[in-house]
């Protein structure tokens, strides 16, 4: 029997976390989007730390939740801009954990939080409207992420490679 090469596992790993984004944000609908909204999605955010490929994977799972779950033209393009720069920054600063994980709060919260004001309730001020993101990301990603990557971390390197 032929291994299976390195590219092969890699691409696998980032197809998995794309459709487990995609399949959290779906299922829990109600939660992932509106003016208020804890997407717990959000807390594969952290996987960057772990795994550099979570990173366009992590995009590529925003891109579909959004364009799947009805979102307009500016939250498919800006929601999933701001997931992109928070993997990015949470991969540059996996050796700083809590640094990193404020990465997807601080992107969401403002990025999002703007495009929740001007395209879905304008009625709310801008601020409120990127405290209750950043809120709901914070839930996310430093109470549920911290807990993923801890399992994370206890699976056997030989499952990982």
């Amino acid at each position: 029997m032929k291994a299976v090469s390195q590219n092969t596992r890699t691409l696998v790993r980032a197809a998995i976390i794309a459709a487990l984004y995609t399949v959290l944000t779906l299922l829990l609908q109600p939660l992932s989007y509106g003016e208020v909204q804890i997407r717990f999605s959000e807390a594969l955010t952290l996987l960057p730390i772990l795994l550099p490929e979570a990173v366009p994977a992590l995009a590529v799972g925003c891109l579909l939740s959004n364009i799947l779950g009805g979102c307009t033209i500016f939250d498919i393009v800006f929601g999933t801009l701001a997931t992109l720069l928070a993997a990015l920054c949470t991969r540059k600063l996996r050796d700083r954990f809590w640094l990193a994980a404020l990465m997807p709060v601080l992107f969401n919260g403002v990025i999002v939080g703007a495009v929740v004001h001007y395209c879905y309730a304008p009625i709310f001020p801008l601020p409120l409207s990127m405290l209750s993101v950043a809120a709901g990301e914070a839930v996310a990603c430093l109470i549920v992420g911290p807990l993923l990557i801890r399992v994370m971390k206890r699976i056997p390197q030989e499952l990982m490679a």
